[in-house]
Formats: structure tokens, sequence, C-alpha cells
């Protein structure tokens, strides 16, 4: 093989090779970096420009590239534990290849970068849900009459009565919206289904992300709701909800659903109703919603 086919051949090779940038989002965050000698941008509206420069010519170049949440509290963690020298190159570049697995991270398809900025910012958000969440169930502990994980019995309750939910949806694509109250603060997760063929097709991920939040509303009984919207072309849309409760979901009258999207939050004011709406009765989920014991 002479030496412009080792090129050739190399060249092509490189094409394959995966690439994670980690991105600094915001203005805070960038400024936190700029302590580092050896990061050398001064302007965040530049470095986005330089960054979303980089993604095109890799794109054009045929290259793949994942934009990942770059922190710089969890960077400086990751370097003390390791014994790394924050202000260097090589350490940012390990930092952002664990990012690759372990952080919130979003493909580059050629969208524009301000697109794609509160795509990242979104991601990142759900993971730091789902893992607090996580966290949540985990210290619920055993029940102390029987033993049994609290966290992982309301996990699988949770299992239950979301698959109750979107089995007695009817056709049409879901937008549901499950919601806890803090302290700290209300976790919220989303999850998004499409009927196809007769049977919801949702993403695993965010079915998990929202089957936690819920566990979490059923097993420590903080005060939350799921509400869900039905889109059906050329009808109405539908929507219903239920209140959380430790012994399941408490379902809301129609009038109930209709002051909750009608009221705004912070004022209290009635707010004009969405056109094309019917505010609905949710259907029964049936019997033995509640726990296998009480805790």
């Amino acid at each position: 093989m002479t030496y412009t086919d080792h090129r050739t051949v190399r060249r092509v090779l490189s094409r394959e090779i995966a690439g994670t940038l980690g991105l600094l989002t915001d203005e805070h965050d960038f400024r936190a970096m700029r302590h580092y000698r050896s990061f050398v941008f001064d302007d965040h509206g530049t470095y986005l420009e330089h960054v979303e420069a980089v993604l095109r010519t890799r794109a054009l170049q045929g290259g793949h590239t994942t934009l990942a949440l770059f922190d710089p509290e969890e960077y400086a963690e990751f370097c003390a534990q390791r014994g790394l020298d924050p202000d260097s190159h090589t350490s940012r570049t390990r930092f952002t290849a664990a990012l690759a697995t372990t952080g919130a991270t979003v493909p580059y398809e050629g969208q524009p970068l301000t697109d794609l900025l509160p795509a990242l910012v979104d991601e990142g958000v759900r993971r730091a849900t789902w893992e607090y969440a996580t966290m949540l169930l985990a210290r619920l502990g055993a029940c102390p009459s029987c033993g049994e994980d609290l966290g992982r019995e309301a996990f699988a309750r949770a299992s239950r009565l979301l698959a109750r939910i979107l089995a007695t949806a009817g056709s049409g694509s879901r937008h549901l919206v499950c919601s806890v109250s803090g302290p700290p603060e209300a976790l919220i997760a989303v999850l998004h289904t499409d009927d196809d063929g007769g049977r919801p097709e949702p993403d695993d991920t965010e079915i998990l992300e929202f089957t936690t939040v819920l566990a979490v509303g059923l097993a420590t009984d903080k005060p939350g709701g799921l509400v869900m919207r039905t889109i059906v072309p050329g009808t109405p849309d539908r929507i219903h909800g239920w209140r959380l409760r430790a012994h399941g979901l408490e379902p809301l009258t129609a009038g109930e659903v209709f002051d909750a999207y009608c009221t705004d939050v912070e004022s209290g004011d009635p707010i004009p109703p969405e056109s094309n709406v019917d505010y609905c009765e949710p259907p029964d989920l049936g019997e033995d919603q509640g726990p296998t014991h009480r805790h």
C-alpha cells in the first residue's frame, strides 16, 4: 500500500470517529471557565460562533458530533477526584469524554445552535430531575413492618398506573405532564406518545423519567397532579387529569380541569379557555390502584 493509499484510508477511517463537544450554554458558566488560563475565549457570543463553525465543518467532512452540557462545578469536582489539573485542555477533553456516557447530550444534525442550546438545557433539566427523583425513592428504604423496598414498590405501582392511563386513553397523540411539589422545588416530568396502529409508542427514556416522578408523588404523598391532553386531527383536543394521592390517583372533575387551565397561576385571575378544547373527566382506571400495604 502506497503512502497516498495510507492517507486515503486514514481519512476515510477518521470519518467514522464520533466526537463529543462540551458546550457552555450560558454566560454564568462561561465566566467560570475564564478563570483558567488555558481557556482562550473572552466573549460568550464569539465562543458560540466558533462552536457553530466547528460543528458545520465536522458535518461537511462527514463527522458526527454530540453536544454535551459542560458544567464548570462538575468539571472541577471531576478533576479533584482524579488528581487532574483543571487548567488543561487534556483534562477538559477527559471530562467531555465522560459526559458522552453520563451527562446530558444532544446530537448535532445541522440545526442552528440557537435551537440546540435550549434543547441541551432541557435535557440537562430532565436528567437532573430523574436523578433527584431516583435519589428520593432510594432514601425511602424498607417498610418497617414487612421489609419491602418502598421506592421499588412505588415505582411498580406508578408503572401499572401509567400503563392503565395509556391503555384507556383511546386513539390519538398524548401529551402527559406529572408534577410533584417540593421542597426544594417541584419535580416535573413530560411524556409524549403517538398512536401507532392502535399501540402507544412512547420514548423509553421519557417513560422511565415520568414513572420515577409519578412514583415519588405516590410514595411521599406530596401534593401533585397528572394531566393528559389527547390530540386527534379533526376533533377537539381532550384534556383530563388526576390529583396524586398516596393511595393512587384521584380523578379531577371536568370543572376542576377547566379551572386549572383557565386560571393564571401567579395572579389567580381567570384567563380565556383555549378554543377547540374539551375539558373532561378522566376514564376509569379500574380498581386496586393502592399500595399493597400502608406505611
